[in-house]
């Protein structure tokens, strides 16, 4: 049965960010389905984001701020889900950014495909600190009983782009902080996706709904860490499901690429530098034929003139969802 009314929780764990906290908080309060039920959760800020969130609230009687110490990102988007009664649930981030349409299509995807089915992602764009555009290269397509895919690749890609249903997510164990304790943050959306595929169906938004910022202070900037963060997420699900190794060595290969590819566009040479060596040891072939695509994508991100990036951008796109909202700054 479908309910456009549904409510749907949307939880956004902030720590310390004022300068990206005002546009995530317009575009989810400008979705067209209106039922939201917006948590911020103040992960111990100390800079102004806590006043910017407290002045969009008194527009909008829809967001509500909870505060904490700070206990990372596991724990804050937790604490967010505990605050809110609503069937189903979404994680963005607070530098992050989604689309109008964002939460309707991935609730009714969800709605459509029943109990069985408790998470809907949609595709991301890649989108620099001024917020425009330079990758759309992610568009996955996998749908169903997708656990050996997500073993294979984290084809969600982020937690911005998730939509879940509350009991899959209670199912799942909730996001966990142990990987924080660990000194291993980075990896909690990967593992939630992965323990929400051993029970339940996905379904997909074939979509740019969501404009996942490239930056150099946001917690996957740190790439040592999150390699960490992948290989115990990976040991995990190795000593569950020993048939998928040779998908979760591949997915470990993948990663590595893409902490190196990270690195590059951060400036953080040396680092990029070794995970591209440890790449190329790992899986040769693989390397020498992703170079041209790393190479270019270091290019637009980081030399290419932000004028040339747009128009560019504008020409190749044919979403425009972002565009009446940013049009200074996205696509």
């Amino acid at each position: 049965m479908i309910d456009d009314n549904a409510a749907v929780g949307v939880v956004v764990p902030m720590f310390n960010a004022e300068k990206t906290i005002s546009a995530t908080l317009t575009s989810i309060c400008r979705q067209s389905h209106r039922a939201l039920d917006i948590i911020v959760v103040d992960d111990g800020s100390t800079d102004q984001s806590a006043s910017i969130v407290a002045s969009h609230a008194g527009k909008d009687r829809r967001i509500r701020m909870i505060k904490q110490s700070n206990a990372g990102v596991a724990q804050a988007r937790n604490s967010g889900a505990a605050c809110t009664e609503a069937e189903f649930l979404a994680f963005v981030d607070a530098d992050d950014l989604w689309a109008p349409s964002k939460i309707a299509l991935q609730l009714r995807a969800l709605q459509e495909g029943g109990p069985s089915a408790g998470l809907a992602y949609c595709w991301f764009a890649h989108i620099d600190e001024d917020g425009r555009v330079f990758s759309l290269y992610n568009q996955p397509d996998a749908e169903g009983h997708v656990l050996q895919r997500m073993c294979r690749k984290n084809f969600v890609g982020n937690g911005s782009s998730m939509l879940v249903r509350r009991s899959a997510f209670e199912r799942a164990g909730q996001f966990d902080p142990s990987l924080r304790a660990r000194n291993a943050q980075g990896c909690e959306d990967l593992l939630m996706c992965l323990r929400i595929a051993e029970s339940h169906e996905f379904r997909v938004v074939p979509q740019h709904l969501v404009g996942y910022r490239m930056t150099n202070v946001n917690m996957s900037s740190d790439v040592m860490q999150m390699l960490r963060s992948c290989e115990i997420v990976i040991a995990e699900f190795r000593e569950k499901y020993p048939q998928f190794g040779r998908d979760l060595d591949a997915h470990l290969v993948d990663m590595i690429h893409w902490l190196a590819v990270r690195a590059l566009l951060g400036g953080r040479l040396f680092a990029a530098g070794d995970l591209l060596k440890r790449f190329f040891v790992l899986d040769p072939r693989t390397a020498i034929s992703r170079l041209p695509a790393t190479i270019d994508m270091y290019c637009r991100a980081r030399l290419v003139p932000n004028w040339v990036k747009v128009r560019v951008k504008r020409m190749r796109n044919n979403n425009a969802e972002f565009r009446p909202l940013y049009e200074e700054t996205i696509w």
